[in-house]
């Protein structure tokens, strides 16, 4: 994927993806989330897998007058993805849910909705990745970072986001010398360095699972 600007003037949309048609319009946000239950309240409750949900609209430095949000749904289902042969039950992160982003400037808008295939949580914060499935400004198949912090305590939530201003290897180019966007891996995603000044996100965190024990191999008998 070609990164068409990067710098401290990054046109704000090559930040999200240069819109480049007009896409769905962004859809209203709900309220900030509530803060999270007492440690007491947890406590009693069951064990929950991790997962992270909300929407929100962000303040982004490089494109401080434009329209920009993400809407996340991403639950953990551990060892739901085989990657045979270095990790035939899958892996403890396996998600599933859901990702869409848009980035309005002007009359143009551009979108992308992503299927997720990785989610990890520590506290208030979780890491998530999502493959495109259709989008004006991203190729199919591109996977992509994002990383949540849910607010608390009269702080504003945040998000990060793979593209843009991070994720760049300067020996990696084309054939014009344009830099091009590395492959972001499962999981992976830069801290979040995006405002939210709408919307919210509620994150749930739990610890990862162990993986699944290696069949033993047999005893050779002599």
């Amino acid at each position: 994927m070609r990164i068409t600007t990067i710098g401290a003037t990054a046109a704000a949309v090559a930040a999200l993806a240069s819109p480049v048609a007009s896409g769905p319009a962004p859809a209203a946000l709900a309220a900030p989330t509530a803060p999270v239950a007492s440690v007491a309240s947890v406590a009693s409750e069951p064990a929950k897998a991790a997962s992270v949900h909300g929407e929100a609209r962000i303040s982004y430095i490089e494109s401080i007058h434009d329209d920009i949000r993400f809407t996340i749904h991403a639950e953990q289902t551990p060892f739901t993805r085989p990657m045979p042969p270095t990790a035939p039950e899958g892996l403890s992160t396996d998600a599933r849910g859901t990702l869409k982003f848009s980035h309005t400037r002007g009359e143009v808008t551009g979108w992308a909705e992503a299927k997720v295939d990785c989610l990890v949580t520590s506290g208030r914060t979780a890491t998530l990745t999502a493959v495109v499935t259709k989008s004006n400004v991203e190729e199919p198949g591109a996977r992509l970072g994002i990383s949540v912090q849910q607010g608390g305590k009269g702080e504003p939530g945040r998000l990060g986001f793979s593209w843009g201003v991070v994720n760049v290897d300067p020996e990696n180019v084309d054939e014009n010398g344009q830099l091009v966007r590395p492959r972001a891996g499962s999981c992976m995603a830069p801290a979040p360095f995006t405002t939210v000044i709408k919307g919210g996100f509620k994150v749930v965190h739990a610890e990862i699972t162990k993986s699944p024990a290696q069949p033993e191999t047999a005893t050779p008998r002599h």
